[in-house]
């Protein structure tokens, strides 16, 4: 058994936490470095307090170490990054950034593999850079993601970035499966964008958890996206799967995507996880699997969301309250999808 030392910044909510776990399984060594403000780290885990924008708290970490591997989870700016590898890159092997298929310039209009173009970026960027003020959300962000990753190459004795698409299971605190169960339960018609048969793509946190752990034991570099097989899973599936974990009170009615938008319906939030965009579900993620991902049956991720939800309790986020129509909304969309048909 080769035991490793790990290193996670973060390590208390979803995948960080997930990370922690797994790696304490395999029985390595970890050290989760994060402020606390989200809670702390399992038991079993060596935690250092402090703030990772400062210098004096990356110091210390770094007294902390050596370590085989670094993984990031928690990344945004990339001036993060770069002042992360500057303060630690003597005390670790690898660096494992946890990027996005958004770092990619043309998703989720086009299909996109691991040779598809970054947003232009740059390791020196933070959020009010003046050259990100005029981008739309989605461009700032990938920018920003992709100067992530120039940074942890550049600063990094050898790194690997993982680009996950929508990672779902055990701990998801953004919402989007959240306001689906919750819709689910509410009972009545529920709204929603043809066809049924459209694939989608998530990952399991699990399973993301375990590429990253198994990468890092066989020292693999480079990047790798991180998506469930085309076909893996379809919306209809998922809505199913919604209405038998919440009792099938609910009626699904199918209505034209152009319509919706038409009637100015947000993609992605008011209807989560719906996006009309051809290479939103159609990421390319054989390379991963060639490397090991193995993501396990869609229903699994689901089932096993709504019982960690149900035992543990909802994380609060403010995220989750973007998400979703609100009842009166769904209802005069229904009665003029009604009225049209």
């Amino acid at each position: 058994m080769i035991v490793m030392r790990l290193l996670i910044l973060g390590g208390s909510w979803f995948l960080g936490r997930t990370l922690v776990v797994d790696a304490l399984a395999r029985e390595w060594e970890v050290t989760a470095f994060s402020r606390g403000k989200s809670g702390q780290p399992p038991a079993g885990v060596a935690h250092v307090g402090g703030d990772r924008r400062k210098e004096a708290d990356l110091k210390r970490l770094a007294e902390s170490g050596p370590w085989d591997a670094v993984i990031d989870t928690s990344a945004f700016e990339p001036v993060d990054v770069a002042q992360a590898t500057a303060a630690l890159g003597d005390h670790i092997e690898q660096y494992v950034l946890v990027s996005t298929v958004s770092a990619y310039r043309d998703w989720p209009d086009v299909v996109v593999n691991e040779s598809s173009p970054l947003w232009p970026s740059s390791p020196t960027l933070i959020e009010d850079s003046p050259e990100l003020a005029d981008m739309t959300i989605g461009g700032r962000y990938g920018t920003l993601k992709a100067g992530c990753e120039a940074a942890a190459i550049e600063g990094s004795k050898r790194s690997l970035i993982v680009r996950p698409g929508v990672i779902l299971g055990p701990g998801e605190y953004v919402g989007r499966v959240l306001k689906l169960m919750e819709r689910a339960s509410r009972g009545g018609r529920w709204l929603l964008p043809a066809p049924a048969e459209q694939p989608i793509q998530p990952v399991d946190v699990r399973d993301v958890s375990a590429f990253i752990l198994d990468a890092i034991e066989a020292k693999r570099d480079g990047a790798f996206n991180l998506v469930a097989p085309v076909g893996h899973a379809t919306y209809g599936e998922m809505i199913d799967i919604c209405l038998g974990l919440t009792g099938r009170r609910a009626e699904p009615v199918w209505v034209d995507p152009e319509w919706l938008d038409q009637q100015g319906v947000r993609q992605w939030t008011a209807v989560p996880l719906w996006r009309t965009a051809e290479g939103t579900w159609r990421v390319d993620g054989r390379q991963a699997a060639e490397a090991g991902l193995v993501c396990r049956p869609f229903v699994d991720t689901m089932r096993d969301f709504k019982a960690a939800l149900d035992r543990d309790g909802l994380i609060d986020h403010p995220r989750q309250h973007q998400l979703g129509l609100p009842p009166e909304r769904e209802a005069e969309l229904l009665a003029a999808w009604d009225a049209r048909t």
